[in-house]
């Protein structure tokens, strides 16, 4: 990965955030509950640092479009304006970097994969999704049964602020419980699948899954790498 730097005005003093101090109507990830936030192989940051495999791409917001397409019974396409426009939820949760730096008690804001899911209708044969970014058609890959949760959403508030270019913005898809290249920057639509496909990370060997919950033997602090390559 390039590109790494820290975005100081994030910077977090103190104990990080807990479930017990979060308003009313946010949905909670149900990771931060875990006695030990920080998985295994991981250490907490206070900082917010940015890190992307390479340039940050322009996006004009009057052209931008949001896609749903494959196993769905209504394919979708929103403007900035159509995906504004939803209904919008609040979520806390933790955030594990693969480089191995974990910022916990993030506030997001956005739309529910859930509301995108329901308004798309998921044909019966769907298992994976693909998450496709404005990166020059960068993907990442992820099972539904991980896409399809309450914490789960496309996110245009951090914090309470916009996000930033360098942190995805104007829109980036957030999935708590994985790993954080599974939450895709500058997400352009997803397509949802009936087999599994290899994103751009994925390919070059990066865990197909991306829990980093996950030990084993093979893989004692969280699903990093493949391990058929």
């Amino acid at each position: 990965m390039t590109g790494f730097q820290n975005d100081d005005s994030k910077y977090q003093s103190g104990d990080p955030p807990s479930p017990e101090s979060v308003p009313d109507g946010v949905i909670i990830s149900p990771d931060t509950h875990r006695d030990q936030r920080v998985p295994a192989g991981q250490s907490r940051t206070r900082k917010w640092p940015v890190l992307h495999y390479g340039h940050v791409p322009t996006i004009d917001l009057t052209k931008w479009q949001f896609k749903v397409q494959g196993l769905v019974d209504r394919p979708l396409s929103f403007t900035w304006e159509e995906f504004q426009a939803l209904p919008r939820v609040k979520v806390f949760s933790d955030f594990h970097c693969v480089t191995r730096w974990s910022r916990l008690g993030n506030y997001w804001e956005g739309v529910s994969v859930r509301e995108i899911l329901n308004r798309a209708g998921v044909q019966a044969n769907a298992r994976y999704v693909i998450a496709e970014g404005y990166d020059s058609g960068w993907t990442t890959n992820l099972p539904l049964s991980d896409f399809d949760v309450e914490d789960a959403l496309f996110a245009d508030t951090h914090d309470g602020e916009p996000i930033s270019a360098d942190h995805g913005g104007p829109l980036r898809l957030v999935i708590p419980r994985l790993y954080a290249w599974k939450s895709a920057k500058w997400v352009r639509g997803i397509e949802l699948t009936a087999e599994d496909r290899a994103g751009y990370w994925e390919q070059g060997g990066y865990h197909m899954h991306g829990d980093p919950w996950v030990q084993s033997e093979r893989n004692p602090d969280g699903e990093r790498f493949r391990d058929d390559m």
